[in-house]
């Protein structure tokens, strides 16, 4: 208590104390006691109205009961301002708890389930939801509620402008209702109306999700009843819009990264494959040649081709060759498929001197392929 107050309240005081008999115990003691009892218990406000009462209900000195009255006004700011403190200690503590739930971020649903469970029981509302923006439908929709009982209303979509939450999406802008059905304000449409209705919400709080100076999306805080909403609780629920927006561009840059490497371990294992592909061929195309220069013929090639492919590999001359297949196959440079046979033409510059044929072997993989249309480059 400041010193002009102690002075401006010793006389009255005082002349209490002499009034009601009492002039051991100082007035200013006496007064202040209850309400300092008060706040040591946590009391409710209505309880500091009791002093006072009590001291008219005796009919008190006027000077007693004026300094009851300043001391309660006193204590009663004291006690605000101690219950803002624990408020914003609460409300810090939540945002600091959402936070380290992002940095271990595994599940985007479970962490916007954990945003707008923590936004409702520190708001004290009935209904917390979360809608998205979809960006190839031009709307948002409902991602996340919490305490919602209504499935139309957990199902509903916003376009842009209708409604509070389109108008917050439109906008970039939080707004804020007592009585939802009674503000001209926003855009009613006969769904969104259905929907609140079987919510039976009639205050609503909606702030943007901003990523940049983009919107993603709309959270929500909402009552059954009329409510008017304080600046501090807007504020709170922003806070709470930040942290889901920077939730959802983690998880999405988390899935991209997880797609690209997914892309690159596919490419490797292609690069794998198709190395493993280029090295058997070439393994058998030497070979093959070495058979040549140690005097093989074309026919010692065919069977040493036989062997590779487990099959029955023929040269067969230009002549009794599949035409159409054969000059394809030229024309290429690649073994194709006629019918249930394999052709590689065999060819010297611009003659052309047979084929090697695979009988037998409508499936060829890209190995087999490769192994014959070296075994034909071998043969001519």
């Amino acid at each position: 208590m400041s010193r002009d107050h102690l002075q401006s309240t010793e006389r009255p005081a005082a002349e209490a104390g002499a009034l009601a008999g009492d002039a051991d115990v100082p007035v200013s003691a006496a007064v202040e006691t209850p309400f300092l009892e008060l706040l040591a218990r946590g009391a409710s406000a209505e309880a500091y109205e009791q002093p006072v009462l009590l001291a008219r209900a005796e009919g008190g000195p006027a000077g007693r009961i004026d300094a009851l009255d300043r001391a309660k006004q006193l204590a009663l700011r004291v006690r605000s301002e101690l219950e803002g403190r624990r408020r914003r200690e609460a409300e810090l503590s939540a945002l600091f708890e959402t936070a380290h739930d992002l940095a271990g971020l595994r599940d985007l649903d479970a962490v916007l389930r954990a945003i707008v469970q923590r936004a409702r029981s520190l708001l004290g509302t009935d209904v917390t939801y979360l809608s998205l923006h979809d960006a190839d439908r031009g709307d948002t929709y409902m991602r996340v509620t919490e305490g919602s009982v209504a499935a139309r209303f957990q199902q509903l979509r916003l376009g842009m402008g209708e409604g509070l939450g389109g108008l917050v999406a439109q906008t970039a802008r939080p707004y804020v209702t007592d009585d939802y059905f009674k503000d001209a304000r926003f855009q009613h449409t006969r769904t969104i109306d259905a929907g609140v209705s079987d919510e039976g919400l009639v205050a609503i709080l909606g702030v943007p999700l901003m990523l940049g100076h983009h919107v993603i999306g709309v959270l929500f805080a909402a009552d059954r009843r009329a409510r008017v909403f304080e600046r501090e609780q807007i504020a709170l629920l922003g806070s709470f819009a930040a942290l889901a927006a920077a939730a959802i561009d983690t998880a999405n840059l988390l899935a991209e990264t997880r797609s690209a490497l997914a892309g690159l371990e596919r490419a490797n294992e292609i690069i794998g494959d198709r190395s493993a592909v280029i090295e058997r061929a070439s393994d058998v195309h030497d070979r093959l040649t070495e058979l040549v220069l140690r005097g093989g013929g074309v026919h010692d090639v065919a069977a040493a081709v036989s062997q590779v492919l487990d099959g029955t590999v023929e040269f067969t001359e230009a002549v009794s060759a599949p035409a159409g297949a054969l000059e394809v196959s030229r024309a290429e440079g690649h073994a194709v498929r006629h019918e249930d046979d394999w052709i590689a033409a065999v060819a010297a510059g611009d003659e052309l001197l047979g084929a090697l044929v695979l009988r037998g072997h409508p499936g060829l993989d890209p190995v087999d392929q490769l192994t014959l249309e070296r075994a034909a480059t071998v043969t001519s």
